[in-house]
């Protein structure tokens, strides 16, 4: 039986790819847009054209055949009118005139013997009168123009189309040449507009379906397009993924073909790059590990011959020469920065080929930091600001190395006292220690270096009492565990190196202690010479 919350996180996984295929930024629905705004366009615009001819067309054929019927009933049965004519004449008249083919209403104004105007209406519309006649029609109809060579005849007939209760009619009217009664035509064109407003819907509907046509069109050209696109980039994030042997079928002659043979010789060149670059790290990372293993015997041998010259010296009653003391003390004192130098190049070398291991246990933060402060005799240029009982799952050597590392800069570069705090809480997963000391700070020029392998701050100064290499150190040693260190100078004056770790990292597993282990006390180079 389905579970209901799969099919919820289904439907809206579901909705999620049909939001993300739709967005504006898509290239198919950009696509699907610009044609069919082109297809809208080009529809709408030869809709209206022909909406505009045939509307045109229409009324014009409808307007002549009207005008032309009633001018040949005023000339054939107004026109036979006497000049004074009464209503009844004209009633009878008009009646005539109006059962023309057109079916149109006439009226007819005249003047009776007595001079009063009379009227005629041949009934179909109780409504026409002259007052639905425009004033200006009616103007121009009783106007008497001048007869001349290229004007025979001094009355024209006239004509106008109205609206009238928001439905079409086509007005006309005339005089009777040589006297007589005057005639006004209504014609209503409501079954035109009909049949123009059937060819517009004909229209609109012919333009939806263009619409539809062309974005499916653009949805088969996107598809046919964007296919290759869409391999090329499942392809370019394998690549960033690290598969470097990701390469994509060439089929056809075209553009999209030719990118994705470019696409294949650069991934074959960087695949080829790549290994060059890796054998060429992997050999210099076996040349540091073999060169380091192969110095540790007779630097063996070294130091225990300096530890004796060293005993020698401290003897109350030495027999060293007094000339070549100081050659004995430098001896000693390079034999084991040496020695020092050789133990963390070993470190950097397992980081770098990942085989650096945890060896993790639960141990009091504050007591991991006091045998450390102990065990170099710092007990009297450190505060320790840490309360019992804040226990942490780490590797308590590599912890080790980490706060000699920066307690041991701090004392060197920054001067004492340097003071060490811890602070934890149930609210947050991560612990926190603080080494901030009373020094000048770290330059800003230098922040973003102090943690690289054998920073210098100044040439003027390319040697340091420790190897260059400890804070570097410290920082690989922090991410084994899933932690940080930052570097930054504090609004009081001095540096603040701030390490944070996780307090229980479950991704981390317990493993073997490694053998060849460095347990480095090397302080790392300080705030002027990085690390």
């Amino acid at each position: 039986m389905t579970n209901p919350q799969d099919k919820l996180r289904g439907w809206a996984a579901a909705r999620k790819a049909i939001l993300s295929g739709l967005r504006f930024t898509s290239l198919r629905l950009r696509l699907v847009v610009v044609f069919g705004l082109v297809a809208l366009t080009a529809a709408v615009s030869a809709s209206g054209i022909a909406y505009w001819l045939n509307r045109e067309a229409v009324l014009t054929r409808t307007q002549d055949a009207v005008l032309r019927d009633f001018q040949q009933e005023m000339q054939n049965r107004a026109g036979v009118l006497p000049t004074h004519p009464s209503q009844d004449e004209l009633q009878h008249t008009a009646g005539q005139m109006a059962a023309s083919s057109q079916r149109f209403s006439v009226l007819l104004v005249a003047q009776d013997e007595n001079g009063r105007t009379v009227v005629g209406n041949s009934g179909a519309l109780d409504t026409f009168s002259l007052a639905d006649v425009p004033k200006s029609l009616r103007t121009a109809v009783g106007k008497r123009q001048s007869v001349t060579s290229n004007n025979k005849d001094p009355y024209h007939l006239y004509w106008q189309r109205i609206i009238d209760g928001d439905k079409p009619y086509l007005v006309a009217g005339t005089m009777v040449i040589g006297g007589g009664p005057a005639g006004y035509m209504l014609k209503s064109l409501e079954p035109e507009e009909k049949d123009l407003n059937s060819l517009a819907w004909s229209l609109g509907i012919a333009t939806g379906l263009a619409l539809i046509g062309s974005a499916l069109l653009a949805q088969a050209a996107a598809t046919t397009v964007l296919k290759p696109v869409h391999r090329l980039g499942i392809a370019a994030r394998r690549l960033g993924e690290g598969k470097l042997d990701t390469r994509l079928r060439v089929s056809g002659t075209d553009e999209l073909a030719d990118l994705s043979r470019t696409f294949n010789h650069t991934a074959e060149a960087l695949e080829k790059r790549v290994a060059d670059m890796s054998a060429r790290d992997e050999a210099s990372r076996r040349f540091v590990a073999d060169m380091s293993h192969e110095l540790r015997t007779p630097l063996t041998a070294i130091t225990a011959v300096t530890e004796i010259l060293e005993e020698e010296l401290d003897a109350e009653t030495g027999s060293i020469d007094p000339m070549i003391e100081p050659a004995v003390k430098l001896v000693v004192s390079e034999t084991r920065r040496l020695n020092s130098l050789v133990e963390n190049l070993m470190e950097v070398t397992r980081f770098d080929a990942g085989t650096a291991r945890l060896v993790l246990d639960n141990v009091d933060i504050a007591d991991q930091i006091t045998a450390c402060i102990d065990a170099r005799a710092w007990l009297d240029a450190v505060d320790l600001d840490a309360e019992r009982g804040i226990m942490s799952l780490l590797d308590p050597r590599r912890l080790d190395v980490i706060l000699a590392n920066l307690i041991g800069n701090a004392l060197k570069h920054g001067g004492s006292p340097v003071r060490v705090s811890v602070r934890a809480s149930d609210t947050d997963p991560d612990l926190l220690i603080e080494v901030q000391d009373h020094g000048p700070g770290i330059p800003e020029d230098v922040l973003p270096h102090v943690f690289d392998r054998f920073y210098k701050a100044s040439a003027s100064r390319p040697r340091s009492e420790g190897s260059g290499l400890g804070l570097s150190i410290a920082l690989e040693n922090a991410h084994i565990h899933g932690g940080e260190i930052t570097a930054a100078n504090s609004p009081k004056g001095g540096a603040v190196f701030t390490l944070r770790l996780p307090r229980d990292p479950s991704a981390l597993t317990e493993t073997p202690a490694d053998p060849n282990g460095a347990n480095s006390n090397d302080d790392g180079s300080g705030h002027g010479e990085g690390s």
